[in-house]
């Protein structure tokens, strides 16, 4: 799998059409649902780093980090950022199966167009934290996940769906953290 998206780095964007409106309008759509805004953000599978762009933009405070198990496209998203001062936005290459980050670490964590992680998810989310999974194409997506998997394993660690639906060609799926005096034992 690795060597598949290392070989296909190069021209991903033009060939998959991300970064357009139609291939970020469901995540868009869902980081609507977000508040309070975030101030440290996980993109997993970010790839070429589309969908870690769009939520900078849209949280202009927050801390971006996106991880991908492949260097060439971490080498793509890097070249995507230029100066940043601040290094408020960061790539590293690294398996969304074992995130690099210790419990706790972030306050919403998005996945587009990517299987999701359940319990690496909530292990780095904060109490009160959101994720977001959006598929660009709803359920014709590769790695499409329905709403009804989504839901039962995300309540398994405490996750519940805040918000879900439509946008454009695409889904999306959002949950919320529950503080901990509010988890059900798995």
């Amino acid at each position: 799998m690795r060597r598949f998206f290392d070989g296909s780095a190069s021209g991903w964007d033009e060939r998959t059409n991300a970064g357009s409106p139609e291939h970020l309008t469901a995540l868009a759509a869902g980081l609507l649902h977000v508040t309070p805004a975030p101030e440290r953000i996980l993109d997993l599978g970010t790839g070429t780093g589309e969908a870690a762009l769009l939520t900078a933009r849209e949280f202009p405070t927050a801390s971006v980090r996106g991880i991908d198990f492949s260097g060439q496209m971490i080498a793509a998203a890097k070249a995507k950022v230029g100066l940043d001062r601040d290094g408020r936005i960061a790539f590293k290459v690294a398996d969304a199966a074992d995130i690099p980050w210790s419990e706790e670490s972030f306050d919403l964590v998005v996945q587009l167009n990517v299987p999701p992680f359940f319990g690496e998810i909530a292990r780095v989310l904060r109490p009160g934290g959101h994720v977001v999974i959006a598929a660009s194409w709803g359920a014709a997506t590769p790695f499409y996940t329905p709403d009804a998997v989504l839901e039962r394993g995300f309540r398994r660690h405490g996750i519940h769906e805040r918000a879900a639906g439509g946008a454009g060609p695409g889904l999306f799926w959002v949950g919320r953290y529950a503080e901990p005096s509010l988890r059900t034992p798995i």
